[in-house]
């Protein structure tokens, strides 16, 4: 899948990868744009083993991403996957490709890594513009009832294998903060 080029977004915004002076920064990014503490309770706790970056505009972190290790139940084994969550943008800042821009950005980093597929719990109108489409529609199940068919997405990348399909499976950190489905 071809992914978008760096650079068509805001001119003067850096997307970085997170750094330990970002943590309170990104905990306000998270804050803001969820109003719920159980997001940045899981932003916390998924933290030591993520990809997380930040979009940055004239010093301030307006976007955060974070990208998560899970697994996907293929029938001949199990495969190593990457779920997208959350996805915060401040939101005055929003609606100016600062999303778009962390997609982008980490969907290319695990691409290179060698990620077959990213699975995302999100609104179809937006993530189909990076690429995602219905989970369901390339045979994979969701983990939760209380996840809407059109809401459960993948983005199959460079990786991808068709033998890879079956169950989507959450780190117990997504369940631990009640971080999975409608709430």
């Amino acid at each position: 899948m071809p992914l978008p080029a760096p650079g068509r977004y805001l001119p003067a915004m850096t997307v970085r990868r997170e750094e330990p002076r970002d943590q309170l920064a990104v905990e306000s990014v998270v804050r803001r744009a969820f109003g719920e503490e159980r997001v940045v309770g899981l932003v916390a706790a998924l933290r030591p083993a993520t990809l997380s970056l930040v979009a940055e505009e004239a010093g301030e972190v307006v976007g955060h991403i974070m990208f998560s290790r899970c697994l996907l139940d293929a029938p001949p084994r199990l495969v190593e996957v990457q779920t997208l969550s959350p996805l915060s943008v401040v939101p005055e800042w929003q609606r100016r490709g600062i999303g778009s821009a962390l997609i982008a950005a980490g969907l290319r980093e695990l691409d290179e890594r060698g990620v077959p597929l990213v699975f995302l719990e999100g609104d179809p109108a937006y993530y189909s513009r990076a690429g995602f489409t219905t989970a369901r529609d390339h045979d994979f199940r969701k983990p939760s009832l209380r996840i809407p068919d059109p809401g459960f997405q993948v983005v199959r990348l460079s990786a991808y294998e068709p033998w890879m399909t079956g169950t989507f499976v959450y780190a117990d950190t997504f369940w631990e903060n009640d971080c999975v489905g409608l709430r």
